[in-house]
């Protein structure tokens, strides 16, 4: 027998006898399952600045009911485009919220919900903290618009949650939701919307820490409101630029994704205006699409950062992808 065969007949002794040990061994239990999820923050380079996207939670809601005006698309569209996404009912949008660093201000875009309206949602200060910040470092909040979903996080119990901050969001949005002739004047299924906005804003107001601004105007320096009323009167835009690398804040300006990619003319049942929302998300649609510019939404699955693409008569969305080290 040569070395080779000798070598070859020992290996499989070898195998054998391992085999056999674990034969006589006892089985460990299977591994439990941890049914948790990583924390909800992502973070990119923009130019010198960081942002970090954060993650507030999630809720569903039928596309069909979030829609709401099915004139500009039929069912059948509705349900070929949900399923051409993989999408189900009810449809599931993530709530998000971005931090900038700009490395002399530190500047959050909306809040959340905090957990006042699902159970499934109030994560964006443990995601804060998660990604190394403290809501007492955050120094200015600039609220894209007043619907809860962006600016439930701001107070808890009546006391501000970030102690530190000047909340700013546009003129007309503030006269919109924070007269209280508006909340008088508001039909029964609005009215409760009213009330949260002037209850959150309430402790900012009164520390003298809100700030309403006027037009298209630069906040701190890299960081420029853009209005786009129609979701609601001052619905607006934050458009973030450093050493020519642009990062669009979409806001509400899209909901359902797989609809209103493909069908940008689709209008929410939520939409103040219809009209003037569905004029400016085409308008912001096209300026992301020429610039290439990058996109946060607060709406789209997270982190909700990504680039618009033309496609024929509407736009592809195309997902930030992972990156471990920028």
């Amino acid at each position: 027998m040569d070395l080779i065969q000798r070598m070859g007949r020992m290996a499989a002794v070898a195998a054998l006898g391992f085999m056999g040990v674990l034969g006589t061994a006892p089985l460990q239990a299977a591994a439990p399952m941890v049914r948790t999820q990583a924390p909800g923050y992502y973070r990119m380079m923009l130019g010198d600045f960081e942002v970090t996207a954060l993650l507030d939670g999630e809720f569903a809601i039928p596309a069909k009911e979030l829609l709401g005006i099915l004139d500009d698309v039929s069912e059948s569209q509705l349900e070929h485009a949900l399923k051409r996404s993989f999408a189900r009912e009810p449809f599931v949008l993530s709530i998000n919220a971005f931090l900038i660093n700009t490395g002399s201000k530190l500047v959050l875009v909306d809040t959340g919900e905090g957990a006042h309206m699902t159970p499934d949602s109030g994560r964006l200060i443990a995601n804060l903290k998660a990604a190394g910040y403290e809501p007492a470092q955050v120094d200015e909040i600039y609220i894209t618009h007043m619907h809860g979903d962006h600016i439930g996080g701001l107070s808890h119990n009546g006391e501000r949650v970030f102690t530190n901050a000047v909340v700013r969001a546009s003129r007309e949005e503030a006269d919109y939701w924070l007269k209280p002739e508006n909340l008088a004047s508001a039909t029964a299924e609005r009215r409760h919307d009213f009330q949260q906005a002037i209850d959150w804003l309430e402790p900012y107001v009164k520390a003298g820490r809100f700030r309403p601004f006027d037009g298209d105007i630069t906040l701190v320096p890299g960081v420029k409101a853009v209005g786009t009323p129609g979701h609601t009167p001052g619905h607006t835009c934050y458009l973030v630029e450093s050493h020519g690398s642009r990062l669009l804040l979409i806001g509400d300006l899209v909901h359902i994704e797989p609809v209103q990619f493909a069908i940008p003319e689709v209008t929410l049942k939520f939409d103040v205006d219809s009209n003037s929302a569905r004029s400016e998300r085409l308008r912001m649609f096209h300026e992301a699409a020429e610039s290439r510019e990058w996109v946060g939404a607060a709406h789209m699955p997270f982190p909700g950062l990504g680039h618009i693409r033309a496609d024929g008569a509407g736009y592809d969305w195309v997902p930030a992808s992972y990156s471990a080290t920028h």
